[in-house]
């Protein structure tokens, strides 16, 4: 015998209760066991007078002050009011429920500070006519003695100031060509600022006692380690087998995660991973070679200098996040936020993949903003890098490409070119295969999110991948001849769709992106999940696709389009002349 599936029981469960029926008019003793259909009010206020919520005592308003004395003249409790009104510098001793006491109002006072403060301002106003009487004859426009600053004035100076003069002056400060002392400084203001807020409350010990050591896991950190070491040796003079250790940094953490059972978390990290070192690795090729340093000592002192610098800013920024990490994992709040999403994921949300449920239902709203940013971060990298001029010593064809170039101009059975098409013969025919298998990859992630690892970042991530071998191995060229991205389309129809989904709540009378959910019995298949959620996550997965394809466009046109050419001063033309050096631009 089939067991009867829990949605389909508790469907069954809520339409075997009747609805509430029609509205009826009864007296107050038949309205047992029933619901009213319309709040009930009060006729009279109860009771007819402004009473005390607790023991205390009665006092003006004006006489609350710290370290007042007042003087005690009577007692109000229930049944039993004050006859009396309450006076400046007085109290009434008054218990709960017992009516409030009037106020005495008077014109007198007596002579008390507020009264002194009124005297000294006439006093003041007094004199300083009579002082200033004559120039006020005298017709003169302006204040005295300030006549001279003009509004107007004031706020352009201090607009020139603010905008122009110390702005040089910062600029010359803090400044520079070099990307590495603009990194020290931030990561350097960080490190300072983290270890002021920690100062100020301590760490102290926590209330979870630490598991034992994993050997496995250890050696996957060791691997780990040795990757981020390697990467900050290397990150000086091999810029590629820095990137290259670094990926290999990234992926400890990612199995770790796996190690820790969060498998959601382990692919969307691992897929932003393969995302960002392919990004990084077209950037590289537009980096400036380095220079040396005008009335430098000489370089070795100066990598010296630098690479111990360096390393004591990454040890503490290493220790210290190591530190604050090791200070969460030890500490368990009374209550945590977690059991609340583990118990209503199901219920409220209709999936089983929590961190999903929680990102489009229940942090829809947040989720929604966070694409927002992400298209908003795409769009001004693709603008950045549409007026981006690489420096003059990276425009250059690299040494490899030209060697391959000059085997083929040498043998005129063969065109450029010809070489690097033979070397990526093999894995382009790989590459072309597995786009559509990528993209069914990417659609199954998608469609599996809401109750298995997966959802729309994820299958976004995997799109983009496709995307971007396409275009690693193919060339810009090639793959814009057959393929029509259009990644601007992709970005605004995703949000469109993310934000849309939300309304539609609103037709049914439900807070915006509010999820629904149910189970349709589709035939031979039987009971299938549906949720408005999937269609959230389906405008995430466009826009992630189009954001991630628009950046890379960007990179991959920096290898198609014309650069300007750069003279030596002395072949430089005057300003008229300019356009007759520049070579063109797409």
């Amino acid at each position: 015998m089939a067991l009867t599936p829990v949605p389909v029981a508790r469907k069954a469960l809520l339409e075997s209760i009747p609805g509430p029926t029609d509205v009826e008019t009864l007296p107050l003793a038949q309205c047992a066991w029933r619901v009213l259909a319309a709040d009930l009010k009060a006729l009279r206020t109860h009771p007819p007078f402004a009473n005390s919520a607790m023991d205390g005592y009665a006092v003006r308003g004006d006489d609350m002050a710290e370290g007042a004395t007042l003087a005690v003249i009577g007692e109000s409790a229930a049944g039993r009011a004050f006859d009396g009104a309450v006076g400046p510098g007085e109290a009434v001793r008054i218990f709960s429920g017992a009516p409030m006491p009037d106020v005495s109002i008077a014109l007198w006072h007596g002579f008390n500070l507020p009264l002194v403060m009124s005297l000294i301002a006439l006093t003041a106003g007094v004199v300083l006519y009579l002082a200033l009487q004559r120039h006020l004859l005298k017709g003169i426009e302006g204040a005295p003695l300030i006549r001279r600053l003009e509004g107007r004035r004031l706020f352009e100076r201090a607009m020139v100031f603010l905008s122009w003069r110390l702005a040089r002056s910062l600029e010359r400060l803090l400044g520079t060509r070099r990307l590495q002392p603009q990194l020290r400084l931030t990561l350097g203001v960080a490190i300072l600022a983290a270890a002021w807020a920690v100062s100020l409350r301590g760490l102290g010990p926590g209330n979870v006692i630490p598991a034992s050591v994993d050997p496995v896991l250890t050696v996957v950190w060791i691997v780990g380690a040795a990757c981020a070491l390697g990467t900050a040796w290397q990150a000086k003079y091999h810029r590629l087998a820095a990137l290259i250790l670094l990926s290999g940094a990234g992926l400890a953490p990612c199995v770790s995660v796996v190690w820790l059972s969060a498998p959601d978390l382990a692919l969307t990290q691992l897929l932003v991973e393969i995302v960002t070192t392919v990004l990084l690795l077209l950037g590289l090729r537009w980096l400036p070679k380095r220079f040396v340093v005008a009335g430098a000592p000489g370089p070795e002192a100066i990598t010296t200098t630098r690479r111990l610098t360096d390393l004591g800013i990454a040890i503490a920024a290493g220790a210290g996040m190591a530190g604050l990490a090791f200070a969460v994992m030890t500490r368990v709040p009374p209550e945590l936020l977690a059991q609340h999403f583990l118990q209503r994921a199901y219920l409220d949300g209709g999936g089983t993949n929590v961190v999903n449920v929680i990102l489009v239902d229940f942090r829809g709203f947040d989720t929604l903003g966070e694409i927002t940013v992400l298209g908003v971060v795409a769009l001004t990298v693709y603008a950045l890098l549409r007026r981006f001029r690489p420096a003059p010593d990276s425009v250059e064809i690299p040494e490899q490409q030209r060697e391959q170039d000059a085997y083929d101009a040498a043998h005129p059975d063969r065109q450029e070119g010809d070489t690097a098409a033979d070397w990526l013969l093999v894995p382009s025919l790989i590459a072309r295969l597995l786009f559509p298998v990528i993209g069914m990859v990417a659609l199954f992630l998608l469609l599996r999110g809401h109750d298995l690892p997966g959802g729309g970042f994820a299958a976004g991530l995997t799109a983009a991948i496709a995307l971007i071998l396409q275009y690693m191995i193919g060339g810009t060229q090639w793959i814009e001849d057959r393929l029509r991205i259009q990644p601007l389309r992709w970005i605004g129809l995703g949000l469109l769709i993310a934000a849309m989904t939300g309304v539609g709540a609103w037709l049914f009378g439900y807070p915006y992106l509010t999820s629904y959910f149910a189970y349709a019995q589709l035939p031979v298949i039987g009971s299938v999940p549906l949720a408005s959620a999937l269609v959230f996550d389906i405008g995430v997965f466009a826009l992630v696709v189009g954001a991630t394809a628009l950046i890379l466009i960007a990179l991959a046109h920096q290898s198609v389009r014309g650069h300007r050419a750069v003279l030596p001063p002395s072949d430089r033309h005057p300003v008229s002349s300019r356009a007759a050096v520049t070579t063109g631009e797409n």
